[in-house]
């Protein structure tokens, strides 16, 4: 299923903002090892003279949302590049061990705030996706909040960020491995919102992409 008339970003941010603070959860997996950054760490990078961490976390607080961003221990780096903003940080001690797993204890946790229906998950290599998108997606899920709704491209490839409802929480509990949540997609109807140019599919994860991406 494709959404093409999500109601507009502005209007979810300034009247629906606080109903649906309440409803969605934006949960931010911070806890990789930026294994293909032969040394840096992606997460620190300078994107608009902050680090993309804090920019992807700030980019989803501003629609209303609240924000939980999952951290290895070790990375006191990370965790000081939120330093001041108000979101919540929960600590993966196994994050090593692949995306599953981090959203597995995100997906507990989540599950665990009573008036939590939406699990929003936003990756934190993704610089594109910005306010008004995390907002269109999230409008989009208001409207029906018991399915899955997946950003794409404007050309139609799916990418991030995917809202997940409250249903689909206990799954998600069960994850191991690398792979995330792809398996658990593959076995439900996925309504696709569509994003501007290539917001919902630009990773950015070697120096190569970076040094193309600042380039552009």
């Amino acid at each position: 299923m494709l959404i093409t008339n999500a109601i507009s970003e502005t209007r979810f941010r300034k009247l629906n903002a606080k109903r649906y603070s309440r409803m969605i959860v934006v949960f931010i997996p911070a806890a990789g090892r930026s294994s293909r950054m032969h040394g840096r760490d992606k997460l620190l990078e300078d994107v608009d003279g902050q680090p993309l961490l804090r920019q992807r976390a700030a980019a989803a607080l501003d629609p209303g949302l609240p924000v939980i961003v999952a951290l290895r221990a070790v990375d006191d780096a990370r965790r000081e590049a939120l330093a001041g903003l108000p979101v919540k940080t929960l600590i993966i001690p196994n994050g090593g061990e692949g995306l599953g797993v981090t959203l597995s204890i995100g997906a507990q946790a989540i599950a665990a705030m009573a008036r939590a229906t939406g699990m929003l998950i936003l990756p934190a290599d993704m610089p594109d996706i910005d306010a008004d998108d995390i907002a269109i997606v999230c409008s989009a899920f208001a409207g029906n909040p018991n399915c899955i709704f997946r950003a794409a491209s404007d050309s139609g490839t799916p990418g991030h960020p995917v809202i997940f409802p409250r249903r689909c929480f206990a799954q998600l509990a069960e994850l191991r491995g690398d792979d995330g949540a792809r398996d658990l997609l593959k076995g439900e109807t996925v309504t696709s919102v569509p994003l501007p140019g290539d917001h919902a599919t630009l990773d950015l994860d070697t120096p190569e992409a970076w040094a193309r991406w600042r380039k552009a």
